[in-house]
């Protein structure tokens, strides 16, 4: 199955998150992709397939997990990227800047990384879902220092549309000490 289109459903419940994983994957022909509990008691859903096929998994999941939904979101044409930089493999040496841009939510994180990566030639290092981080996302990307800043502002301005984000930040030329701490 072609993972061109990503779907997640963000949760408060975790039992709805269960139920709400099973209305997705019955739906449609989708896989889950990632689907477990993240901080502060919540549960994520994140699943993968053609466009109609997550389009229509997520809506099923919309209806099964009314009154605990958080966020959500559709990706058609996800940018190949954002798959190896939520799962922690992604490989990139680090340029002249370094990116991050931190969200209360974790669908709206990986929105924001997908639009940043489509704006400017950056490489993503790494997503962080909200595991060990008071139920917040970060994202960690790279490239020049105007590559970056455009990456940056893109991610930031989706997530601030939604109302969910903690902050943004470029730093041009970072110690390779602070490194140590990315991806």
């Amino acid at each position: 199955m072609a993972k061109n289109s990503i779907g997640l459903i963000e949760l408060t419940s975790i039992a709805a998150g269960f139920q709400v994983g099973d209305a997705m994957l019955k739906a449609a022909d989708v896989e889950i992709i990632l689907s477990r509990t993240i901080c502060s008691g919540k549960y994520m859903v994140l699943i993968g397939g053609d466009v109609a096929a997550v389009t229509a998994s997520v809506q099923a999941g919309g209806v099964a997990g009314r009154g605990s939904i958080i966020d959500v979101f559709i990706i058609p044409n996800v940018h190949p990227a954002v798959f190896p930089a939520i799962s922690g493999t992604s490989k990139a040496d680090m340029l002249e800047a370094l990116g991050i841009v931190e969200s209360f939510s974790v669908a709206s994180l990986i929105e924001a990384a997908d639009a940043a990566v489509k704006t400017s030639a950056v490489q993503l290092l790494e997503i962080r879902l909200a595991m060990a981080l008071g139920g917040k996302a970060f994202m960690t990307l790279t490239g020049d220092v105007a590559a970056v800043q455009a990456a940056v502002d893109a991610g930031a301005a989706v997530v601030a549309d939604k109302g969910l984000l903690v902050n943004k930040v470029v730093i041009p030329h970072p110690r390779k000490e602070l490194m140590s701490e990315v991806v």
